[in-house]
């Protein structure tokens, strides 16, 4: 292992970690030597994607039920994670939803759930573990956005302005937390084979998206584990307060 992506002796906590890109670089932060704590509403699949996250990283693991569509959970799951690991060096706001409307169709409830997961969760859960991170001078804190963030297309009205808002969200903080030893950034991955595309998407539309990319296909859920490693560790130390864009080449036409 390169030094500077060494993570032996972090606690890193993913939410939405339980499958798709979360469990990805969950698994990518064990096997650079992270002990894990993963968080999602499925108490079912967690346990079984814990053990595949640890299998063969001779790693620490916990699992936490958690509905971060609450505010109040990301409090309890802070204090969770600290109780049963001692620490929080890094977090991956993770957890989000897609439900697509028309400008002109969007519903109050529709609105005030998206929001809540999707950007004031990250806030509250953020905010729940900074003054651990700054009591030891160091912390990782990324924000998993999306090119939608950047770009968006029919219907994604909410999912696009909450993970434009975490773009902001990143630089602000970082400006609050750098003297702290603190990074705040975000990746902002493009077409990735998880459940939440694959299964709002028509077979027409996933061809679009893959044949937009550079790369002509979607990305594998694995290859955004590096991209979290650099971010997650000192190889990444000065950066900060940026967005790391992930998507095969997506943005680039």
């Amino acid at each position: 292992m390169t030094p500077g992506f060494d993570l032996q002796g972090r606690v890193a906590l993913i939410t939405g970690g339980s499958k798709g890109l979360g469990k990805a670089m969950a698994r990518g932060l064990a096997e650079a030597g992270a002990d894990i704590v993963i968080a999602s509403r499925h108490a079912d699949e967690l346990q079984f994607a814990l053990e595949d996250i640890l299998e063969g990283t001779g790693r620490k693991g916990k699992f936490f039920v958690s509905d971060l569509s609450r505010r109040e959970e990301a409090s309890q799951l802070a204090r969770q994670t600290i109780e049963a690991m001692g620490r929080v060096d890094i977090l991956i706001n993770n957890a989000g939803t897609n439900k697509p409307e028309a400008i002109d169709a969007i519903s109050d409830d529709t609105w005030d759930s998206v929001l809540e997961l999707n950007l004031s969760s990250v806030m509250a859960l953020t905010r729940a573990v900074v003054p651990d991170m700054k009591s030891r001078r160091w912390g990782r804190i990324i924000h998993i956005s999306s090119i939608m963030g950047f770009v968006s297309k029919e219907k994604r009205n909410i999912y696009s302005a909450t993970k434009s808002a975490l773009l902001g969200l990143a630089r602000a903080s970082s400006l609050d937390l750098g003297e702290f030893g603190i990074t705040v950034n975000c990746i902002a991955p493009g077409p990735f084979m998880t459940d939440l595309p694959m299964s709002v998407l028509s077979e027409a539309e996933k061809k679009i998206f893959s044949d937009r990319t550079a790369l002509g296909r979607w990305g594998d859920p694995k290859e955004l584990a590096g991209p979290a490693l650099l971010l997650a560790s000192d190889a990444g130390s000065y950066i900060t307060g940026q967005t790391l864009v992930v998507d095969g080449g997506y943005l680039a036409r």
